[in-house]
């Protein structure tokens, strides 16, 4: 729970500031039944001065494409656009989408997701992620989690920046297993409230006029012009709100022997999983195999993005590679480096791993860096 500026005593009750009634926005997922936030207005959310042009965004597939393990280098991706629509599709299914994105230039207008909350794994660079809710400061290693419906901007700063993002059908949260019925995050977590950052607020911005807001459905963005600047409020209280998390914070779990990814999950959502690979000690049973055995994964395509680091099980893999390994193939360490893993005490790989319970198709835009 978090409360920003100045709100009533009560829900739903007049509310003014400097004399001037205030109009109450509730912004709440699954209906009225789960976390919501009561956000408050100088002028009505509903003002729009017109509905301008709607330009597609299809979802493209590879065409007849092998089913096969693939490496995709994705720093060979062409930068161009804005956060927006500089992003290239590597992979999707009914349950998310997946890409990465090296903006030029900034948002041309506001940004709101209608269909999807946003995963935003920032990967090089810095900025701020403007919203209503007040403002984000961002730099590398950091999880942006941006729900459905949330209006904002991201600036970025000066330096190129690399972006890895993941748009999900459902809200992305904390797992489960790691919360209490109340919903506090237990010992054994991973992460602590401590290292979960809320925006910092920000005074309102009272200024009627056209401001264009982008508001992106599956498979094209539609421009909408609001009668006043959205980043209005004078308050708000609730659960729903954008929130970061650095992966530089988040506490790896060791064990006598090689331990399975789950127990590098950060975060859940439909369809989906989202775990961080980590700097951490090896496994000290003395006749421990540090490296993964090979696993068939036979409920989920994995999708693994290589930030930085010595990656142990892998050869001809850089920062910025992507490898996708599908349901159907048993994937593990290539020949040869098993044995050279062995009595190697720790591991310096940091990685972001992306497993989905529904195949996934692999995007048009993965084929400009197939690595066959």
């Amino acid at each position: 729970y978090v409360e920003r500026g100045e709100i009533p005593g009560k829900r739903h009750v007049q509310h003014r500031v400097g004399g001037r009634l205030t109009y109450e926005e509730l912004v709440s997922r699954e209906g009225f039944s789960d976390v919501a936030s009561n956000v408050y207005h100088l002028r009505p959310p509903t003002a729009v001065r017109g509905v301008g042009a709607s330009r597609p965004l299809p979802l493209t597939a590879a065409a007849d494409e092998p089913h096969r393990h693939r490496h995709v280098f994705t720093s060979r991706l062409p930068a161009g656009g804005c956060p927006v629509f500089g992003r290239r599709v590597l992979a999707f299914n009914d349950d998310l989408v997946v890409s990465t994105c090296e903006p030029v230039q900034d948002q041309p207008a506001f940004y709101r997701n209608a269909l999807a909350d946003e995963l935003v794994f920032v990967h090089h660079g810095a900025g701020t992620l403007e919203s209503m809710y007040g403002d984000l400061d961002f730099s590398p290693g950091d999880y942006l989690v941006v729900p459905r419906g949330t209006t904002h901007r991201l600036r970025c700063g000066p330096g190129r920046v690399k972006l890895f993002v993941v748009e999900t059908r459902g809200p992305v949260q904390v797992p489960r297993h790691f919360r209490s019925d109340h919903g506090q995050l237990m010992e054994h977590a991973p992460y602590c409230e401590r290292d979960l950052r809320a925006p910092r607020w920000r005074d309102p911005v009272d200024e009627p006029g056209d401001f264009p807001v982008l508001v992106k459905l599956r498979d094209r963005v539609q421009e909408t012009v609001l009668a006043h600047h959205p980043f209005d409020l004078v308050g708000w209280d609730g659960f729903c709100y954008p929130w970061a998390f650095s992966i530089h914070d988040f506490m790896p779990v060791v064990g006598k022997v090689h331990l399975p990814p789950p127990v590098h999950v950060t975060f859940t959502a439909p369809g989906l999983v989202v775990c961080s690979f980590v700097p951490r000690p090896f496994d000290f049973h003395p006749e421990a195999v540090p490296i993964p055995y090979a696993h068939s994964n036979v409920d989920s395509d994995e999708i693994l993005y290589y930030v930085e680091g010595n990656f142990m099980s892998r050869r001809g893999i850089e920062t910025e590679s992507l490898t996708l390994h599908p349901m159907g193939y048993p994937h593990g360490p290539q020949p040869g480096l098993i044995e050279k893993s062995l009595g190697a005490k720790e591991t310096g790989e940091l990685a972001v791993m992306v497993d989905t319970f529904a195949p996934l198709r692999v995007g048009r835009d993965a084929l400009a860096a197939d690595d066959p």
